[in-house]
């Protein structure tokens, strides 16, 4: 048996390792200094959607077709304006490219007021708000957490309205609203998603996504007949209509006329039934005010006359955007969405710091078993035997 003796060492008789300070930069106070720039709520913002000019334009992730609308406006009016205008202008009269380009900037203005404009979307619930829905007591007191109810009935005009819940918006839907899984949004009075003009179309561009519609019938119902009239007068030379086609680019723009007047004519004929009846494309689809279900339902939001119909749609003033996408956030959401840069470089400091000073111990540390150590008091030996 040997004795052996423990003895405790005392951390403050050891050296305090001292870090050595990140080499200093002139520009580190100057970039401490600068205030963070505040963000816009467009910068977060939850929804499939692309802004640009800061906000002030938006439109859908998945708005590749917007560009081929425009591309086929741009060179079918390009042509006519081009070859057509010029042999009509000699033979017939010079209004004839001045309604063509009254009509054509009509229908740019109207295209692009329909892309770039807020449809109607409806900002999502709140987390506040969310969880005083979804965590609902029911008749008998029971506090336990249950699914909210999917639908919630209002009286609207003596007709019974259902409102669904949406479960990513965490909201009741509004009347004619409806969640669209392109854009990934919850849109008032909602129409349909267009992809020739990407966006959706809901209640605040719907005026201009008919007067847009409406504008490309009369332009390309007058470029089909004006083109038309074209190779009519050049076939009458007796050269025939073959040889005039051949001979006038005209062709190409009668090509595209032919093949895309019948399709916006009769959309446009669409719309002003669905306008004059106060009726969206959703509604008409899935059949929700006539009747296919069985039900006697008639339609609560139309006003039984066609004209105060049409004035309700088209003409009633335009309702302010609900999303506030170019609001700056408040200050408490900014601070943590820049908290973690700002707190990761102080916590990766620290802990080299812990390992460091760690290291730096065990290295000038003695063995647990030692003879002597003149540097700790006699007061902290610890006697034990060991064999």
């Amino acid at each position: 048996m040997k004795n052996c003796e423990y003895q405790q060492i005392d951390p403050q008789a050891l050296p305090t390792p001292t870090p050595t300070p990140p080499p200093h930069h002139g520009n580190d106070t100057e970039k401490k200094k600068e205030p963070r720039r505040p963000r816009r709520k467009w910068e977060v913002f939850p929804g499939k959607n692309r802004f640009y000019c800061d906000g002030r334009i938006i439109v859908a992730r998945q708005s590749g077709v917007l560009p081929l609308t425009l591309g086929l406006i741009l060179v079918t009016s390009g042509l006519f304006f081009i070859f057509d205008c010029p042999f009509l202008v000699k033979h017939l009269t010079s209004c004839i490219p001045v309604i063509g380009g009254v009509l054509f900037v009509f229908v740019l203005i109207t295209l692009l007021q329909t892309s770039f404009t807020d449809p109607g979307i409806l900002p999502r619930a709140t987390p506040d708000e969310a969880a005083d829905i979804e965590k609902q007591i029911d008749n008998t007191g029971n506090t336990s957490y249950r699914p909210p109810p999917r639908t919630k009935e209002v009286l609207i005009n003596q007709q019974v309205v259902k409102l669904k819940y949406c479960f990513t918006c965490k909201m009741f839907r509004p009347p004619r609203t409806s969640h669209c899984s392109l854009c990934d949004n919850c849109v008032e009075r909602f129409d349909h998603h267009c992809p020739w003009v990407g966006n959706c179309v809901g209640k605040r561009n719907y005026r201009f996504f008919y007067t847009f519609i409406v504008s490309l019938s009369f332009l390309t119902a007058f470029i089909f007949g004006c083109v038309t009239t074209h190779l009519a007068l050049r076939a009458q030379g007796g050269k025939g209509l073959v040889f005039a086609l051949q001979e006038s680019p005209g062709r190409y723009p009668l090509v595209i006329c032919f093949f895309s007047v019948w399709s916006i004519l009769g959309l446009s004929g669409f719309h002003t039934y669905l306008v004059a009846s106060n009726l969206t494309t959703n509604e008409d689809i899935k059949g929700s005010w006539s009747g296919k279900s069985g039900e006697d339902v008639t339609n609560p939001y139309s006003h039984k006359n066609i004209f105060i119909n049409c004035c309700s749609v088209l003409c009633a003033p335009m309702p302010p955007s609900l999303i506030d996408r170019r609001g700056f956030l408040p200050a408490d959401e900014s601070a943590q969405t820049g908290s973690a840069d700002i707190e990761l470089p102080t916590l990766a400091a620290k802990s080299e710091i812990n390992v460091v000073g760690a290291a730096f111990a065990l290295q000038k540390s003695p063995s647990p078993v030692e003879t002597s150590l003149p540097a700790v008091a006699p007061t902290q030996h610890l006697s034990a035997a060991c064999c």
